[in-house]
Order: structure tokens, then C-alpha cells, then sequence
């Protein structure tokens, strides 16, 4: 089958820039892609890739979508290298609109819970009450932004502002070092944290070594992100044994479909998460959380509202979801929104 193929760059600004250990992030750049067929089938995709995860770029993907031409078939698009894994997923994504194409995920299913996202620093006392008013029990606190003794120092504030029985993840996004990573474990350790996410970047050296021996001589899991770009880094980790959390963000796996069956039949325990993509890859992407037959986790996906044109944002924000709510997402009206 021959598709038509097009695409529509987009730079939508944050609400509020994002403050984690890479540095400051004010605006989401992307690519929205469509393909239709002769008989009027339509399916979209989102390229997104992350600045700071792996070493694929906005520009070369852009590039690589261009190699395929205005009229591509089915096997040149399935010719996309692996290193363009965000290409790949939102190929993959577009396809699955077509009957007989792809792997379709079907939602088994109903509801979810959604983890919040709290902000950097001392903002973080603010951002809760609300949060909390709203029902959330599951939370996430980006750390490694500030000193980490006032971080620390801060934990218990926090603590002691959720609700009895509420869920705190930790996420470092790979900003500390051994020593570091040790002291904060330890903290933890103390208090109910569900789990500390990268806590040491992948790029460090003895990364590998460090992050195995932290999760097997502390009581606190500890949770995989930046060291998941791609289904290598997933078969490495697995092939490791590694015993933490694998934090999956479905939109830079390429096709997720192989990663996560390989998961699954090893009972890892995995945590969805977002990829601060629009409502066109949000929908892709927790197609695949609701779909998970593993071990159902608070989904890392309220962190909306996120853009400064809501038209982009994915589902509203709530403490949980529907599937019937995440499935009527509507590409159509924001791939309009770009023209």
C-alpha cells in the first residue's frame, strides 16, 4: 500500500518552564506526522524526542521524515533505521489506524491511577494543596535541581503535606553521583518513597555499576529513565537482571510492541510515563499503559495543563482516567491547529 505523508513542526511554549537537573525547559518542539491512505483512511503520529535522552535530534528526524518523500509504501516506511526510534513510534503510531497494520494495543483496561507532577524546589509546598484538592494520592517531586542538603532538608515538608497513605516518587533525572545517591537511599529509606528515578546519569562513568549496586543494597527501588532511550538500552537492562523499576516512555521506543512483550515475560515491573508530548502522542502513548497485562502502576502522566495553547494538552487533569476518556482524543483538530 502506497500513504500519503505529511508533517507540521510545532513549538508550543510551557505554561510554566520545567525545572529539572538537564536545566530549564520552556518550550516543547516536535513534529505532528499524518498518513492517509487512497480509501480516505487517516492516521497520525507525534515525533518527539527529549533533549538529554540518547542523541536523537528534532533536525535529523525531521530530515529522515523528508527521505521517505510525499508518497511513501508500507516497506519504506518500515525502512526507517532504529537509530530514529521517535520516527519509527510515530510512523508505528500513524499506521495503526489502518486495519491489518501495526500492533495494535487493545485496552484491557478500564481505569488508572495518575501520578501528579510537583515542581522543583521550594514551589513544590504550593503546588500540593491543590493537587490534593483535586484527589490526588500519587505523586512525583522533581529533585536534583537545588542543593541536595536543602532538598533533603525539604523532603519531610513535603511528606508531611500529602495526605496519610499518598505515594511520593523521587526523581533526580540523573543529577547526583555515587555519594550522593547513597545519602539520599539512606534517607529514604526511612520514609515511604515508592521509588528514587535515575538517580545517577547514564552518561557518568561506571553508571552501569553504580546504578546495579544502589538498587541492590537499599530497601527504596530504584526506577530507569534516561538510561531507557531505545528497545538496546530495555534488552541490555533485562539481560543485566536488573531488579529496579523500568519508568517506560513509550514515545521514544520506536514501535513499542517488542520492548514491552520482552518486559512483560521477564515480570518486570514497569511505570508509564510522559514524554511532555501532545494530546497526539499522549493517546498513542497510554494506549500502551492501558493495554500493559503486567502489574498496574500509577501512570507518570499528570502534567497537564501543560501548554500555553491548551488546544495541545492531553487528557484533563485528574487522579484517575477512563479509557473511554483517553481513547476520544481527537488528533484531527490539533494537527488543524498547525496550519
Amino acid at each position: 500500500m502506497t500513504y500519503s505523508l505529511d508533517t507540521r513542526r510545532y513549538s508550543l511554549p510551557f505554561r510554566s518552564p520545567l525545572r529539572t537537573a538537564h536545566g530549564r525547559w520552556s518550550l516543547r518542539q516536535g513534529i505532528l506526522v499524518r498518513l492517509r491512505s487512497s480509501d480516505g483512511t487517516t492516521g497520525y503520529g507525534e515525533v518527539a524526542p527529549i533533549p538529554g535522552f540518547g542523541r536523537e535530534t528534532l533536525d535529523a528526524d525531521e530530515e529522515q521524515l523528508k527521505l521517505l518523500g510525499a508518497m511513501p509504501t508500507a516497506e519504506v516506511l518500515a525502512s526507517v533505521p532504529v537509530d530514529y526510534a521517535c520516527v519509527r513510534g510515530a510512523l508505528a503510531g500513524a499506521l495503526r489506524a489502518f486495519a491489518g497494520t501495526g500492533s495494535t494495543p487493545k485496552a484491557m483496561r478500564d481505569l488508572l491511577p495518575v501520578t501528579a507532577l510537583l515542581p522543583a524546589g521550594r514551589d513544590v509546598l504550593g503546588a500540593i494543596p491543590g493537587k490534593v484538592e483535586l484527589g490526588f494520592r500519587n505523586f512525583k517531586w522533581k529533585v536534583g535541581v537545588g542543593d541536595p542538603a536543602d532538598e533533603q532538608a525539604l523532603l519531610d515538608d513535603v511528606l508531611a503535606a500529602l495526605p496519610s497513605g499518598a505515594k511520593l516518587r523521587l526523581d533526580a533525572n540523573g543529577a547526583w553521583d555515587r555519594r550522593q545517591s547513597e545519602r539520599w537511599l539512606d534517607r529514604c529509606a526511612e520514609r515511604p518513597i515508592e521509588h528514587v528515578e535515575q538517580p545517577i546519569s547514564p552518561e557518568s562513568r561506571g553508571a552501569i555499576d553504580s546504578l546495579m549496586g544502589l538498587a541492590g543494597d537499599y530497601p527504596t527501588p530504584v526506577a530507569l529513565d534516561e538510561s531507557l532511550v531505545g528497545q538496546v538500552d530495555i534488552e541490555a537492562w533485562l539481560g543485566r537482571g536488573w531488579p529496579g523499576v523500568y519508568v517506560v516512555k513509550p514515545g521514544i521506543l520506536g514501535d513499542p510492541a517488542h520492548s514491552l512483550d520482552l518486559l512483560h515475560r521477564a515480570k518486570a515491573r514497569v511505570v508509564f510515563s510522559s514524554s511532555l508530548e501532545t494530546g497526539v502522542g499522549a493517546r498513542d502513548a497510554l494506549s500502551w499503559a492501558f493495554s500493559w497485562p503486567g502489574e498496574a502502576r500509577a501512570l507518570g502522566f499528570g502534567v497537564w495543563p501543560l501548554f500555553q495553547d491548551e488546544r495541545f494538552d492531553g487528557p484533563f487533569l485528574a487522579p484517575f482516567w477512563r479509557w473511554s476518556e483517553v481513547s476520544s482524543l481527537d488528533p484531527e483538530p490539533l494537527w488543524n491547529a498547525l496550519s
